[in-house]
C-alpha cells in the first residue's frame, strides 16, 4: 500500500472552523474519506511528534508565545489517548496537562471562569485542557439543573444564560489572544455507533473494563441534545484567534495524525526563534569554551 503521506501537507485546515456562522454539524463527518495504514500512519505520527517536539523546544527559549489546546468530546472518543501520543515527546517542563472533572466546592463557589484562567499556559509554555470551561455550554446546558450548585443569584439565570456565557467566553480567548496565547481548539467528533462499539470493548475487554462508567450510558441518551449544544458552541466560538477543528474521531490513527497536524502547523505558524546573542556574549563563550579546553584533568579527581 502506498505510503498515507497525510499529515505533510496541512490536511487538518479541512477540519478548522474559524468563522462559526454558518457551522452546521450536519456537514462534518465522524469518520474520514481517506483510507489509511495504520504502521504508516503511526510512522507519520512519530515523525510528527519529534517535530513538535523540537519545535516546543524552541517556544520555550523565545519565550514569547504560548499555546493552549483544548480537548471536548462525547465519551470514548480518545481524547486521552490522542493527547498521550501527540505530546509524548514534548519535555514536561514546558509543558502542562489538566483534566477537568466535576467542579469543586471551591470552584463552585466562583464564577465559572476560575478554575480554568488558574491553569493557562505562561509564555514558552504548551497548556493542554481535557475538557474546558466549555464544559459550561454542554454539560450544564444539556443539564441545566447543574446550574444550581453554581449559587448564582436568580436574576441572573435567565434563558439568555447560555448566549452570555459563550459571549464571555469570546472574550476572555480574545483576551488571551492579545497576549501573546495561540488556542486551538479540538471537537473530536465521534459517531453514535463507534461509541457503542468502543463501550462494548470496555465491558468485554478485562483490561478496559476500569474505564467503563455506567453514567456514560445515561449521557449517551441525551445524543442529540449534546449535538446541538456543540453546534451552538462552536457555531458561537469559532474564530480566526481561536478555531475549532472538528476532527473525525471514528479512526483514531487518523484522528491523532489530524490534531498533530493541526498542532504542528500552528507552531510553524509562529516563526519562533532562539534568542540572539551580541557578539560579546558570543565572544565570552568562546573564553568560556578556553578554560574548559585548558583545565587539568588531575584537579577533578577524589
Amino acid at each position: 500500500m502506498a505510503k498515507n503521506n497525510i499529515g505533510k501537507n496541512n490536511f487538518s485546515k479541512k477540519y478548522r472552523v474559524d468563522d462559526g456562522g454558518k457551522f452546521q454539524l450536519k456537514d462534518c463527518k465522524t469518520a474520514p474519506d481517506e483510507k489509511i495504514n495504520e504502521n504508516e500512519a503511526e510512522a507519520e505520527l512519530k515523525e510528527m511528534v519529534e517535530e513538535i517536539s523540537d519545535l516546543q523546544n524552541v517556544l520555550y527559549a523565545d519565550n514569547k508565545w504560548s499555546l493552549l489546546l483544548i480537548f471536548q468530546a462525547m465519551d470514548a472518543a480518545g481524547k486521552d489517548s490522542t493527547i498521550k501520543n501527540i505530546l509524548s515527546g514534548v519535555n514536561p517542563q514546558g509543558c502542562e496537562v489538566y483534566a477537568f472533572g466535576r467542579p469543586s466546592v471551591e470552584e463552585l463557589g466562583h464564577d465559572f471562569l476560575w478554575r480554568t484562567s488558574k491553569c493557562l499556559p505562561q509564555r514558552g509554555n504548551i497548556g493542554v485542557f481535557n475538557r474546558s470551561y466549555y464544559e459550561e455550554t454542554l454539560v450544564a446546558r444539556v443539564h441545566p439543573e447543574l446550574l444550581k450548585a453554581q449559587n448564582l443569584p436568580n436574576n441572573l439565570v435567565t434563558e439568555n444564560i447560555w448566549e452570555e456565557r459563550l459571549d464571555d467566553i469570546c472574550a476572555f480567548e480574545k483576551h488571551m489572544a492579545r497576549n501573546g496565547t495561540r488556542i486551538l481548539k479540538f471537537f473530536l467528533y465521534l459517531s453514535p455507533e463507534e461509541q457503542k462499539a468502543r463501550f462494548i470493548e470496555r465491558i468485554d475487554n478485562p483490561k478496559k473494563n476500569w474505564k467503563f462508567d455506567k453514567n456514560d450510558l445515561y449521557e449517551r441518551t441525551f445524543w442529540k441534545k449534546y449535538m446541538y449544544a456543540y453546534e451552538e458552541t462552536i457555531r458561537h466560538t469559532a474564530c480566526e484567534h481561536a478555531p475549532w477543528y472538528v476532527i473525525p474521531a471514528d479512526n483514531k490513527a487518523y484522528a491523532r495524525l489530524a490534531v498533530a497536524d493541526a498542532v504542528l502547523s500552528t507552531l510553524k505558524d509562529l516563526d519562533l526563534q532562539y534568542p540572539s546573542l551580541s557578539n560579546e556574549i558570543i565572544v565570552s563563550l568562546k573564553s568560556y569554551k578556553d578554560i574548559l579546553d585548558k583545565e587539568e584533568r588531575d584537579i577533578y579527581k577524589i
